[in-house]
């Protein structure tokens, strides 16, 4: 677990309504580096992740310069990387991953702000654009919801592609609608880092970017 600077989670908080709904995005949010990267490495080894990344460079850099959607560079390294891998051998990495080296990467004002709402009896759902088969695993382990991208499986292979939409933007609103009544909680919380989490804050009345809080 990565150590932040001391800050305003370790001081007390008020108590907040029970019947209260914790939305965070992951990457950047609760990780300080891109899990899709870091499991990459992991999976393929650091040596073959250098040289995929030297041919994905036009799919890198046209998303950089924002003529390629999110989405489509993201099916471009998934299906270079995994494209044709056995899904249950995908699987298993995403498990290994996703128990072993996952929680180095969590900044520990994200995890303390976790706790302290898994303590206080509120739901929690991580809503993420990153692949829910590494996250599922460590989400279970603390008993957190998950609504992330998934991929697309074609007998028994990864094919690369994302099956439905890329969990981002609109896309996480339309997803957490889907799975909850919202009408339910008192109270609800986000947790973003980027553009792509405005969306999702605009559910809430307690919202949070880059972990100061938002008027």
């Amino acid at each position: 677990m990565n150590s932040d600077k001391s800050n305003m989670f370790t001081k007390q908080i008020p108590e907040i309504p029970k019947n209260t709904l914790a939305l965070f995005d992951f990457d950047g949010t609760i990780t300080f580096r891109d899990s899709l990267i870091d499991f990459i490495k992991f999976a393929v080894g650091y040596s073959r992740f250098l040289r995929g990344i030297l041919l994905l460079s036009p799919v890198i850099f046209a998303y950089k310069l924002k003529t390629l959607p999110s989405w489509k560079a993201k099916e471009a390294v998934l299906t270079h990387f995994f494209g044709g891998w056995n899904s249950k051998l995908f699987d298993e990495k995403a498990m290994q991953y996703g128990s072993r080296k996952l929680p180095d990467i969590v900044r520990k004002v994200a995890f303390e702000r976790l706790l302290f709402h898994k303590d206080a009896g509120h739901e929690i759902v991580i809503v993420s654009a990153s692949i829910e088969n590494y996250l599922k695993h460590w989400c279970k382990k603390y008993d957190f919801g998950l609504i992330a991208t998934k991929l697309e499986v074609v007998d028994s292979k990864i094919t690369g592609r994302i099956s439905g939409k890329n969990c981002y933007g609109a896309e996480k609103i339309k997803r957490i609608k889907e799975r909850l009544n919202l009408a339910h909680f008192e109270s609800i919380y986000a947790y973003g880092d980027s553009p792509g989490d405005f969306d999702m804050q605009r559910l809430a009345n307690e919202k949070y970017y880059r972990w100061k809080k938002m008027a």
